[in-house]
């Protein structure tokens, strides 16, 4: 891992040479001031100083308050743009910093930084997006300067996600991470690369997704079903299946016949089968509500009408192309983190108590989850899950 809080005074050393070689000056003009002069092309007047007093400025920048003086690139005050006219390469910052809290004042610019880093490290392909073309138009011309190759650099367009329900933002994510309303990096809401594994994606079909978007200058809308599609297939093969009902009530039934247990396929693709022993039934209210009046199926149970009181009077077993509802028998406490930050709580089959933290599974009929492990806390115990997909 390379911090370029680490490699500042190499910054410093590289300053020194671009003075020298009177390609950049420090200036003490005001921002208001230095605007005016670069609207109107003119040379701010700390420009022409010779070298060696520039040198001298540059050694009292380290001593001057925030905001009074920068370092200048001498790109040209007359330039055709006048965004590219001597840029800024070092300021003074009096923030702390969060590695090397106030060892530095004087900190370089991104194309600064970029610049001496990208030719040192031997990089030879850079990508980054077109909203900074800006800054590798300096880069480049800090590398001319020095004689250096330059490495190929490729500007893509912005990818905006359509369907995750928000809007993404690094900025927002981390002002939420450090006031604790998010659990941290890793919390569903940051859509970081943390975030995403613990809600149980593979980092191949991260990879796998970007190689479909691929590289365009254009701004691009890509739905998110199209990643939840790539890792759907990775995992699918693998996560077996289970019951979950979320806000379970008790399903009182009439006329069914005694089963002790009943078999059910771990997975459709798998020839193995588990036991789940029969007691209470229990269903989702919102199941119970929807279909009352209507005939539906326990899934692999048997057939049942739900009469106006949610009583179920029991019809066959028959498995009949009717609609199909979750049911668990007693269960354990259960509760899932959706993506958006809520908890949806409910009963699971015993069977996940077998479960190791990690396991990736599938509730019939609810999504794709991962388990995060048995958790406890002042009001009680559940089985906890993070939601993937559907």
């Amino acid at each position: 891992m390379i911090y370029k809080s680490d490699r500042v005074k190499i910054y410093y050393d590289y300053a020194l040479q671009l003075i020298e070689k009177d390609k950049a000056y420090v200036c003490h003009c005001s921002q208001s001031d230095f605007k005016k002069l670069k609207d109107s092309g003119k040379d701010c007047p700390c420009r022409n100083i010779e070298i060696k007093k520039q040198l001298e400025r540059w050694k009292k920048l380290f001593k001057m308050k925030e905001g009074s003086a920068v370092l200048r690139l001498k790109t040209g005050m007359q330039n055709p743009n006048p965004a590219f006219r001597d840029r800024v390469l070092f300021k003074i910052s009096d923030r702390e910093h969060p590695r090397v809290k106030k060892k530095y004042r004087v900190w370089p610019t991104l194309e600064m930084s970029w610049a001496v880093d990208d030719h040192l490290l031997g990089i030879t392909h850079i990508i980054r997006g077109n909203d900074l073309v800006m800054e590798t138009q300096v880069e480049k011309f800090i590398w001319d300067i020095f004689g250096w190759e330059k490495p190929e650099v490729i500007h893509n367009g912005l990818i905006r996600l359509e369907g995750v329900g928000a809007k993404i933002s690094k900025s927002k994510a981390q002002k939420e991470v450090k006031s604790g309303l998010f659990i941290g990096w890793d919390d569903p809401r940051t859509w970081s690369m943390q975030s995403l594994e613990r809600r149980g994606f593979k980092p191949e079909a991260m990879r796998e997704f970007v190689k479909e978007i691929g590289l365009t200058k254009q701004d691009v809308v890509v739905p998110i079903e199209s990643f939840y599609a790539i890792n759907r297939k990775m995992i699918d093969s693998s996560a077996d299946r289970y019951s979950f009902v979320e806000n379970p009530e008790e399903l009182e039934l009439y006329k069914a016949p005694k089963i002790g247990f009943v078999s059910v396929g771990v997975h459709p693709d798998k020839k193995e089968t588990r036991k789940i022993a029969i007691d209470k039934i229990f269903v989702s209210k919102k199941d119970l509500n929807s279909f009352k009046g209507k005939e539906v199926r326990l899934i692999h149970l048997f057939n049942v009408f739900l009469d106006s009181y949610g009583v179920g009077k029991f019809l066959s077993i028959e498995n009949k192309d009717i609609p199909k509802i979750n049911w668990v028998s007693d269960g354990l406490k259960t509760k899932i983190l959706m993506p958006d930050g809520s908890w949806i709580s409910g009963l699971a089959e015993n069977a996940i108590s077998k479960l190791k933290p990690g396991s990736i599974i599938q509730f019939e009929r609810f999504g794709f989850v991962r388990f995060d492990g048995k958790k406890k806390d002042k009001k009680d115990e559940a089985y906890e899950f993070w939601f993937a997909h559907r």
